[in-house]
């Protein structure tokens, strides 16, 4: 599905059923250089029993057109523009790594916005490594194989992908350079990587949040250790965290069907 947002078009993935603004929302927010398709298992899911689901590619990602964002604040806010262009009053938002924080910036900007916040491979400060940084900006290839490499638990097909035959570091690696080969002048990955290293209003957005919140680990996640939610377990008042074995900072991929029954039963309660 298409919206204009903030005067570009804007690509959201619905699951696979014709998005209805009437029924309960929920939306998906990806991470640095990647786009809405992390999602598809728990999209197709959520959207097949009984929720709206607006998957988003954010801007200069994936079908997106525009620049990427420069920042979490702008990004929170083409966020809530989105649920403007959608209709929606109210959602869930799911976010995942660069994403959580985008989630969490909009819940804090507009409260009433929103319902339950999932914070998925998240931490805060999310601090971006000088090395990494760098790598983004002038050698990006070795940014996506650096990213990966840290991003999952094993390089193995199984037990890291449930789909025989599926290389989960492959697929990753491909989407990522997918995204930099759509828009080589913009420097998404910099641009994200920045944006996550220098925002700084996460522990008062924290302290904000009154809506149920659910903080989803992976155990071996090397990009956002466990560890390093603790400030956000203690800042927001009454969350929840849940750990997933065998599983790194790619939890949608290496554990597709755990974060599902954890979001879909977080969503239900």
């Amino acid at each position: 599905m298409l919206l204009n947002v903030q005067g570009q078009d804007t690509f959201c993935y619905t699951g696979g059923k014709a998005f209805n603004p009437e029924l309960p929302t929920v939306v998906f927010i990806h991470g640095a250089q990647n786009d809405h398709s992390v999602w598809t298992l728990q999209t197709r899911y959520f959207a097949h029993h009984g929720y709206g689901v607006l998957a988003v590619d954010l801007p200069g990602h994936g079908r997106s057109k525009g620049a990427p964002l420069a920042s979490v604040e702008a990004m929170a806010d083409w966020l809530l523009a989105l649920l403007d262009a959608a209709g929606v009053q109210k959602a869930i938002l799911v976010g995942h790594s660069m994403g959580s924080l985008i989630a969490l910036e909009a819940a804090f900007r507009a409260p009433q916005r929103v319902a339950k916040l999932a914070l998925v491979g998240t931490a805060y400060p999310m601090k971006v490594s000088e090395a990494l940084l760098d790598a983004a900006l002038n050698r990006e290839q070795d940014a996506v194989d650096m990213v990966n490499i840290w991003s999952h638990s094993s390089i193995a097909h199984k037990p890291s992908s449930p789909g025989p035959g599926f290389y989960v570091m492959g697929g990753s690696r491909r989407l990522m350079q997918q995204v930099s080969r759509r828009n080589p002048e913009h420097k998404v990955f910099h641009t994200g990587f920045s944006a996550c290293n220098a925002y700084a209003n996460g522990e008062n957005a924290a302290k904000s949040v009154a809506c149920p919140t659910l903080l989803l680990l992976g155990k071996r996640d090397m990009m956002t250790p466990p560890k390093a939610a603790a400030a956000l377990s203690q800042a927001i008042a009454g969350c929840q965290v849940q750990q997933i074995d065998a599983c790194g900072h790619s939890l949608m991929a290496e554990q597709p069907d755990a974060v599902l029954e954890a979001l879909y039963g977080f969503a239900g309660r």
